[in-house]
């Protein structure tokens, strides 16, 4: 979810983000993994944009990983490889507080090869950058600050501001949805306005993603039902993976289930 918000604020901003971080308002264009030649290591968290002389590449984490430092330098030398001409600059973006040393890693090195991009942990960062720009309104409230709920005001204020009633409820709910990184539902919802968010594209997709997610997990939980009753009978757990479309795994699991519960 954090992903695709980040990606969306991004691509619909791109100029805001390219003023934060590149000190100018540099006009960019998507780019798209498969223009590399090589599958996307993480398509996901790859945000790729191009203008005439640059590429930007960004990845928004919750959570650092390891791994980071080797897709920084995959990506510089697959850009490379389709772009020679063009500059890059790569950014790791950390969205929420962590004690990880792997935040500070901005070096990939292997022998004599060394590759350096740029790490922002966003609480660290001060508020005011954020309140500044209609795109980074959303990560305000995960900046540098001891109060939370109160920079979730200011916000709310800047977004009456905004006069396109589109442009204000998309970013409205990606506010919303990141200051649940940081914050209680309850109090997001006191502040920002709720009419104004279901009317954004990012809270439709978030509720058919929701939804989603609720017919597939019922269609599980009816396909575990259905296992029980035919383990009940007697059939073969391979035919009821077969029958279910669950795993066999799966059925054996709830076989050991049933029998734990008859011996007690």
């Amino acid at each position: 979810m954090f992903d695709n918000i980040c990606k969306f604020l991004v691509e619909n901003f791109s100029t805001n983000f390219a003023s934060w971080l590149l000190g100018e308002a540099v006009t960019f264009s998507e780019l798209s993994p498969s223009e590399l030649s090589l599958e996307p290591i993480r398509a996901d968290a790859l945000i790729l944009l191009q203008s005439e002389e640059i590429v930007l590449h960004l990845e928004f984490q919750t959570q650092p990983k390891s791994d980071i430092p080797f897709r920084m330098i995959d990506y510089r030398l697959r850009v490379y490889r389709r772009f020679p001409q063009k500059q890059m600059r790569q950014f790791v973006i950390y969205l929420q507080p962590t004690s990880s040393n792997l935040v500070q890693q901005n070096v990939f090195t292997l022998e004599k090869t060394r590759h350096e991009f740029e790490v922002i942990p966003l609480w660290q960062q001060p508020t005011s950058i954020f309140l500044q720009s209609t795109g980074l309104l959303p990560f305000a409230v995960l900046s540098q600050t001891d109060n939370s709920t109160q920079v979730l005001r200011q916000v709310a204020q800047e977004i009456d501001k905004i006069s396109d009633p589109r442009v204000q409820s998309n970013v409205a709910a990606s506010t919303a949805v990141l200051a649940g990184l940081v914050l209680k539902q309850e109090v997001i919802q006191r502040i920002l306005r709720r009419e104004l968010m279901q009317e954004s594209v990012i809270y439709q997709e978030i509720i058919a993603e929701g939804e989603a997610k609720g017919r597939a997990e019922g269609s599980q939980e009816k396909a575990k039902q259905i296992a029980k009753n035919l383990l009940n009978e007697g059939m073969e757990i391979e035919l009821i993976a077969r029958v279910t479309g669950l795993s066999v795994e799966q059925v054996e699991q709830l076989q050991t289930e049933q029998d734990n519960n008859q011996a007690k």
